[in-house]
């Protein structure tokens, strides 16, 4: 008895890992996140009935030559495996570029099971103490140096368990790298980096938010050189604001979905952003299928110290 007594306590002691991937087959009533957002932002600020343009199959015809058979497939290419999609690159303003469709389903799936398998180790997904002492509403994990509300970059080791942030998988650096390579081609002043750090966040679908703020516990260095930041958009699509102050009202807004890069840099390494929501079952139900993805939305964030 007294055995079975002390291993109970260890049980209890033991921190069970955060997975953002949904068990099909569990009894458990699938876990959700709370919004996190800023005091500056009230509901009556958010605009729900934006619409915003979606990016449909095209299934018109092409014409074949008289007397070509040409094979018949009932799949339509591009479609459900999210290759042959075209990317489309625009500049919203000086030194902030979006590339829809950056990333290919492919691609988004094995990023996916690179943070999860991440991010049920050491170093993994939890939630953050704010300086006021309670929690975050939404998932985080580190790679390459670990950031939270209170010390910032300035401790190696996470307070709640101790440990080092992991460094960023190869396959990740150099998907942030090319994305600032190719986003020259719209906005030829933005300055190059190499990447030494990303944040991962979670977002809970419906729930999930993120006030208006600014990416500024880098470096004096980076700082000042402008150097990017690189945003990821994985799952569920993003009502995105971003503007030169923290006023909502006065912010632009551009929808970010899955496999989009938005890149952030130069002249505009200091915009105010944020999240004002997230929209609920609009990942690609492939990339569902391939994962088991939570609903929600995946973000990677990188940028050089």
């Amino acid at each position: 008895m007294k055995g079975l007594k002390v291993m109970g306590m260890m049980r209890m002691m033991m921190m069970k890992p955060h997975s953002f991937i949904s068990f099909r087959n569990a009894s458990a009533v699938r876990a959700s996140f709370n919004s996190y957002g800023y005091d500056n932002i009230r509901d009556s600020d958010y605009d729900d009935d934006d619409d915003y343009e979606m990016y449909e199959p095209n299934h018109k015809t092409v014409a074949n030559e008289l007397n070509k058979i040409e094979p018949f497939s009932l799949i339509i290419p591009g479609i459900g495996k999210g290759e042959n999609v075209k990317t489309h690159c625009y500049k919203l303003q000086n030194g902030v570029v979006m590339m829809k469709n950056y990333v290919s389903l492919r691609d988004q799936a094995e990023i996916v099971k690179t943070c999860q398998e991440y991010g049920m180790g050491p170093g993994g997904f939890y939630q953050p103490i704010t300086r006021f002492g309670g929690k975050l509403n939404l998932h985080m994990m580190c790679f390459g140096r670990n950031w939270d509300p209170v010390t910032k970059y300035n401790s190696i080791y996470r307070g709640n368990d101790g440990s080092e942030a992991p460094p960023i998988p190869e396959q990740l650096v150099s998907l942030a790298a090319k994305s600032i390579q190719d986003c020259k081609a719209s906005d030829d002043c933005m300055p190059s980096m190499d990447p030494d750090i990303c944040i991962v966040n979670f977002y809970a679908a419906n729930t999930g938010r993120l006030g208006l703020h600014q990416d500024r516990d880098e470096s004096e260095s980076s700082l000042k050189k402008g150097l990017p930041v690189v945003s990821v958009s994985i799952g569920d699509s993003a009502k995105f604001v971003y503007g030169d102050t923290r006023y909502v009202r006065r912010a632009n807004r551009v929808l970010l979905e899955s496999g989009d890069v938005l890149v952030f840099g130069g002249k505009s390494r200091h915009v105010f952003h944020g999240v004002t929501k997230i929209i609920p079952n609009s990942a690609p139900p492939s990339l569902i299928q391939q994962t088991d993805l939570r609903p929600g939305r995946l973000n990677l964030t990188f940028r050089q110290y």
